[in-house]
């Protein structure tokens, strides 16, 4: 059994993709459950929708830290609110993101501490981006902490050894996306091979980063195999040890996800 732990259905379903054959080929190759995240609140209701029709579908509420000019959050108010719906199972995708600044960083900033207080009131984990931003990244996040634990993960890391293990050290889960079999993530793979099999989930972020052998391909929740055998490859574990592990991490983080029976 694998678990896509990120992935944006929504973002297929405008591309005319049929959600339904995407989540049939995913329980095909093994894909038990999927977490489609939300990246603007505005949009919330269309990623609900979505898991409200398939069983093995859950959501998350949040505001990418591209969308924090428009629609970030200044409190956990409405973030509270929507997360009480029995299918939302994580807070973001939120945090930091100086890459592409579409958004002024005061912005990022501001609605990435509203979304760790909703996590941290809520329970839910903290589905947290961060790209090139890891230095104010970890300080947010050490400093939110000292003011109350709450749940997380780093999603589709391709940071450093220095953000790896702030966020273990405040227990804190690493998930890892396509990138992590790319020709040229030496350094992600060199990093990852130091983070505990036990703190590791997978993700695909479909619709991009489409691993190999799938570069160039519109990626989709079934192609999460080809990170999880890789990460075998990485780790010197055998697949099944990793697919166990990883899904056994995702059912302890997203505590509100019913484990299949």
């Amino acid at each position: 059994m694998l678990v896509d732990s990120h992935c944006h259905l929504d973002y297929l379903e405008r591309q005319g993709e049929d959600l339904a054959e995407i989540v049939a080929r995913a329980r095909r190759a093994g894909v038990a459950r999927l977490v489609t995240i939300s990246t603007k609140l505005s949009e919330f209701d269309a990623v609900r929708s979505i898991a409200e029709r398939f069983d093995d579908v859950f959501c998350s509420v949040g505001v990418h830290p591209h969308e924090a000019a428009e629609e970030g959050q200044g409190d956990s108010e409405r973030l509270l609110a929507l997360a009480e719906h029995p299918k939302v199972v994580g807070i973001g995708e939120t945090g930091l993101d100086y890459f592409y600044e579409n958004s002024p960083r005061d912005a990022q900033q501001r609605s990435f501490r509203a979304h760790i207080d909703a996590a941290r009131q809520s329970g839910l984990p903290l589905i947290v981006h961060a790209r090139d931003a890891d230095e104010d990244t970890i300080q947010i996040l050490q400093e939110e902490y000292q003011r109350g634990a709450f749940p997380g993960l780093i999603h589709c890391f391709t940071a450093g050894p220095a953000l790896a293990q702030a966020a273990l050290s405040i227990g804190f889960f690493i998930s890892l996306a396509g990138v992590l079999t790319f020709r040229k993530a030496e350094d992600l793979r060199a990093t990852v091979r130091d983070i505990p099999l036990e703190r590791l989930l997978v993700e695909t972020d479909a619709p991009y980063l489409a691993p190999v052998p799938m570069r160039g391909k519109r990626n989709e929740p079934a192609y999460v195999v080809h990170t999880a055998e890789k990460l075998a490859e990485v780790k010197g574990a055998k697949i099944e040890e990793v697919t166990e592990t990883t899904s056994r991490n995702f059912f302890k983080l997203f505590q509100k996800v019913p484990a299949p029976q």
